[in-house]
């Protein structure tokens, strides 16, 4: 039975039930947690733009993100005021999470990127459906500010607006990540699970923190280390790790399925390579 290890927080329950009901051994340790920014600036700057319609363009990036932003928005504004203001502007959408939130609210998304959801994709659909020379683009932030679409953006003569909602941090109590890698560095575990990019700074945050940071970037190098999609196998690669498997779609069910199928050729390949 592959032993398998997820850095996944918000699903963890769930993760650790995909893993279990395809035949894999979980240990599903939450490395993140998503962290209100508490004043709110940006989203009632952005607020003011809008009803002044001076946004042109609203690029919503992720669900939990949009979610947040609109019920903020609410706490000020009647919602079919706040409603009707998105349908003045032209909405591009990264990914699916995204359009489950404007559908509850009644807001059409007018462009929705392509898998897998990355900026990206997001910046094609601009490039082929949305003039923004000269225009204004609210960009939702999610944990950490996108820079490489803000500067193709910017690149392209739009003025950006970005619109933080939450930060990343790492778990209030870490001692279960801690474990987790010391567990790893004992050859406790052959198949790890990143579903976000953050995933990847937290663990080597941690790992830093613990004196352990070359013996654990080791244990990647030998293990099966699946992505969920480019964003995240780009900061895997950026400390040196292969990415062994991407899923043929960026969902967690796809990433576990393929996984845990592919893996033990995977491993086959590095313990006799």
């Amino acid at each position: 039975m592959l032993r398998i290890c997820s850095f996944e927080s918000r699903k963890n329950e769930e993760m650790r039930s995909l893993v279990v009901r395809l035949g894999g051994q979980p240990t599903v340790v939450p490395s993140m947690r998503e962290v209100p920014i508490g004043d709110h600036t940006q989203v009632f700057e952005f607020a003011k733009q809008l009803f002044s319609q001076e946004i042109d363009v609203i690029i919503l990036q992720t669900g939990v993100g949009a979610k947040t932003l609109l019920e903020t928005l609410e706490t000020r504004f009647d919602r079919p005021a706040i409603v009707s203001e998105f349908e003045k502007s032209t909405v591009v959408i990264r990914g699916p999470k995204p359009q489950v939130v404007l559908r509850d609210w009644g807001i059409k998304a007018d462009f929705r990127a392509a898998e897998p959801n990355t900026w990206r994709e997001v910046l094609r659909v601009i490039d082929a459906e949305v003039p923004i020379s000269a225009k204004t683009v609210a960009v939702q932030e999610y944990g950490e500010s996108n820079t490489e679409l803000i500067a193709e953006l910017e690149n392209r003569e739009a003025v950006v607006q970005s619109v933080s909602i939450y930060r990343w941090a790492l778990p209030i109590e870490t001692g279960p990540l801690r474990d987790s890698i010391q567990s790893a560095i004992a050859g406790e575990f052959d198949v790890f699970l990143f579903t976000s990019a953050q995933q990847v700074n937290h663990a080597l945050q941690i790992a830093e923190e613990m004196g352990v940071r070359s013996a654990w970037l080791n244990v990647l190098r030998d293990s099966a280390v699946c992505s969920i999609g480019p964003t995240c196998s780009e900061r895997l690669n950026s400390f040196g790790i292969s990415v062994d498997l991407e899923p043929s779609h960026p969902k967690m069910g796809h990433l576990v399925r393929e996984s845990i199928e592919q893996a033990p050729n995977i491993l086959v390949g590095k313990r006799t390579g």
